[in-house]
């Protein structure tokens, strides 16, 4: 539903906050922060730090902005280890935080086996995963498109999550 810029109410962001809130929580594993960040989009917007053009729609901006709150967390909350060491032993203690060859091939192997399992699951239960995990739809989206509840959608997914976990333990 199109909005005129001029007449965003707080009742247009209020019926977004939903929606919001679940992204920002999918994205931080954070419930409280992800409170927050939605809070923090509201108030730029209703105190004009971030006005609504009408250049596309209103969830899609509002996603946008809590999409740069968030990298802007991460990057607040990322300590910068210093690379000035007294020694060479400190030195020596320094750890690249990325994942060593080994651990990346062991993490493709893990995935290439999970993804096998998937596909042996009963038809019901590797839909529900791969709409929802894998293509990341919304939980309406999943539901209506499988034609069920949303509290069948997530006995699927448990279902095919507890399958899977023991397959590849």
């Amino acid at each position: 539903m199109p909005h005129d810029p001029a007449a965003l109410t707080w009742a247009d962001l209020a019926a977004q906050r939903a929606f919001l809130v679940r992204y920002a929580r999918h994205r931080l594993m954070d419930p409280s922060l992800a409170e927050d960040l939605v809070h923090d989009v509201f108030e730029a917007v209703m105190n004009g730090r971030a006005p609504f053009e009408g250049r596309s729609a209103l969830r899609s901006w509002l996603v946008g902005i809590l999409r740069h709150k968030i990298v802007d967390l991460v990057r607040q909350r990322s300590g910068h280890d210093s690379l000035d060491v007294d020694d060479a032993a400190e030195a020596c203690a320094l750890e690249c935080p990325a994942a060593r060859p080994d651990e990346v091939a062991e993490l493709r192997q893990r995935l290439a086996r999970t993804l096998d399992r998937l596909g042996e699951l009963p038809t019901a239960l590797r839909d529900a995963m791969q709409l929802r995990v894998l293509a990341e739809q919304s939980t309406d989206t999943v539901c209506r498109s499988l034609g069920i509840t949303e509290a069948n959608l997530f006995v699927r997914l448990h279902r095919a999550r507890s399958h899977l976990a023991a397959a590849v333990a």
